[in-house]
């Protein structure tokens, strides 16, 4: 018997009432069903029926009879139904905050949690770190980092968990959490010698929105791993042009790559060492001499291939506007997995 069947039967024992359900979209035989289209609560004479959600899915309930009493129940049954699964007392504070950023929490869930653990009205959010090994112990130092005790860490899978931070307005030590995860992954690193990287989701202002939060920080370092990026730590607001082109139809993205690229253009995409060259001088903000020192690589030889790329191009990366046109195309070509 699944968790939806047993919540069911154990209300309609309580209640006394005859209730079934079945998932929207669906025609069964052996329950009643609804013929018509509705939103809220409806009737056919026979059956009251009512829209509800259970671990984000969508279910259709009907109770046997129509009157006042039918009614009330079935409107009242939809928070009813998508709490009854949320056993705060059975789930310890980081399974339930793991159902939470899964986005399998209810709002009543969610209410409840925030209330148990005193983080209403609280701004936080997201980061996903990617931890290679050891992840015990990571934890462990990311409790002890973890800045207020509102703060909890969560293990996803093997190799990640998250860490949900709450915004405490007293404390200006850090500037943004970008600057917090840059904190977090040093000393992961002087603590256990981890190289870790962090997903940063944007800041919400309850914990109601944290699996927004959660979703894009995953993002952020999907993004990462398709350009290759050689950080630490990756913003989603730095992939907004890239979320952008993302959402353009494939043979869009292929006109607009022919049509403003040649072969010669093309050449550069394939060469790993020019490429990489651009993009980490694009990173440092056009900063030849940032970019000379993180490269291990002579001024003049930074130089050298800056005009070579030039030539190759027509885009000169150390203006502005050639960059960002540079960086257009850069996406497209990643996107379209040349």
């Amino acid at each position: 018997m699944t968790d939806l069947q047993k919540s069911i039967k154990e209300i309609a024992q309580k209640l006394g009432i005859t209730l079934t359900y079945y998932p929207e979209k669906s025609k069964p035989t052996d329950v009643p069903v609804c013929e018509k289209t509705f939103e809220g609560v409806t009737d056919d004479g026979s059956y009251t029926f009512f829209r509800f959600t259970f671990k984000g899915v969508g279910y259709i309930g009907a109770i046997e009879g129509v009157g006042e009493v039918e009614r009330n129940y079935a409107a009242l049954l939809p928070t009813y139904i998508e709490s009854f699964n949320e056993r705060e007392n059975e789930l310890s504070k980081t399974e339930f905050l793991k159902k939470i950023l899964l986005g399998e929490c209810s709002s009543m869930g969610v209410y409840k949690y925030a209330t148990k653990f005193s983080v209403r009205g609280s701004s936080c959010f997201a980061l996903v770190l990617r931890v290679p090994k050891m992840m015990e112990e990571t934890l462990a130092v990311i409790e002890q980092y973890g800045g207020n005790s509102l703060d909890t860490a969560v293990q996803m899978g093997d190799d990640t968990c998250v860490l949900v931070k709450f915004i405490d307005k007293t404390d200006n030590e850090y500037q943004s959490s970008v600057d917090y995860a840059e904190f977090l992954a040093q000393s992961l690193k002087e603590e256990l010698g981890l190289d870790v990287e962090v997903g940063v989701g944007p800041t919400v202002r309850e914990l109601r929105d944290i699996a927004l939060s959660y979703a894009r920080a995953e993002n952020a370092l999907r993004y990462a791993d398709v350009f290759g990026m050689n950080e630490r730590v990756h913003s989603y607001r730095k992939y907004i042009m890239v979320k952008l082109l993302e959402d353009i139809p494939e043979h869009k993205l292929n006109e607009y790559l022919s049509d403003l690229t040649d072969e010669n253009f093309r050449e550069v995409f394939e060469d790993d060492e020019m490429l990489s060259t651009a993009e980490e001088f694009l990173r440092c903000s056009l900063n030849v001499s940032e970019t000379s020192r993180n490269l291990y690589m002579h001024r003049n030889t930074l130089l050298y291939r800056l005009d070579k790329l030039e030539k190759a191009t027509g885009l000169n990366i150390r203006s502005f506007s050639d960059a960002v046109s540079f960086r257009v195309l850069t996406v497209i070509y990643h996107l379209l997995g040349k």
